[in-house]
Parts: structure tokens; sequence; C-alpha cells
């Protein structure tokens, strides 16, 4: 399972999630990612690439609640049935 590497705003520590779906929207390359873990339910996060003027690939949480509820919505659909993506 691909991982990515998330630095919390608030602690500046990293923060390791696994990837479990990708999807693009109106250009936009989003991520849904979770703590990774294995056994029952997780945490999981919505993170949109965002580049930086030196090219750089950074991501960010999904905060707009319209634009996550879109988003939800299309990695419920794209998710395997034993995977219950709730907004």
């Amino acid at each position: 399972m691909e991982k990515v590497t998330f630095f919390d705003p608030e602690t500046n520590q990293p923060v390791e999630f696994a990837v479990e779906e990708e999807t693009q929207l109106n250009g936009a390359k989003y991520l849904l990612v979770s703590d990774g873990t294995e056994e029952g339910d997780c945490e999981a996060y919505i993170l949109k690439e965002i580049h930086t003027e030196d090219e750089e690939v950074l991501y960010e949480m999904v905060e707009d609640d319209v634009e996550f509820s879109a988003l939800a919505k299309v990695f419920s659909e794209l998710t395997d049935e034993d995977t219950n993506v709730s907004f």
C-alpha cells in the first residue's frame, strides 16, 4: 500500500498515511487516506494535491464542506463494498 507523509501544520510533525484511493476532480488530484489501521474502523481524510511555485508537490486537508461532501460521494463509489465513507 502506498504511503504519503503529511506535515501537521499545528505540530509541524510528519504524519504518515496509507493511500486508500485517488481521483481527479476539476483538474485537481485528491487522495483518500487513512491512518493505516487494518482492523475495524479507522480515521480517513481527503487530501488535495497542491503545487508550489517551484513545482514542489504538497497535500492539504480538504476543509471546505461542499468540496468535501462532493469528494466523499466520489470516493464512496470508488472504494470496495467493505469500505464505508461517511461524511
